[in-house]
């Protein structure tokens, strides 16, 4: 997949994602406004909390959840390596899926490094 078509996947979910709000703006803000919490810096910071979010996106197949975090974790200063490190370990705890949703990972490191 070309950096082309995943930013264009990304543009169709963010487009979607604000229409969702429109039409259920209670749920979407209370959801957004979880994800900013738990995403802030605390007793960990927030780049290894989105490493984390990729773990968890590669071991529950979640595609654009693995896009939007490998995208957050770049631009809090993850590098390559440490995003393939915790999508490995997403390998580890969810054997082949985790593996086929590793290449998405790829993917979007190939995407997303460019804009760096």
């Amino acid at each position: 997949m070309s950096k082309e078509d995943i930013n264009e996947k990304m543009n169709e979910f963010f487009e979607y994602t604000a229409k969702y709000g429109q039409q259920f703006p209670e749920i979407s803000s209370s959801f957004m406004g979880l994800m900013g919490s738990v995403m802030e810096d605390g007793a960990i910071t927030g780049k290894q909390k989105e490493l984390i979010a990729i773990g968890i996106a590669v071991a529950t197949r979640c595609v654009p959840c693995i896009r939007a975090h490998v995208q957050g974790a770049l631009g809090m200063g993850a590098t390559k390596e440490e995003i393939m490190e915790a999508s490995n370990v997403a390998i580890l705890m969810s054997g082949g899926p985790g593996m086929t949703h590793t290449i998405e990972v790829m993917k979007a490191l190939e995407a997303f490094a460019e804009e760096k």
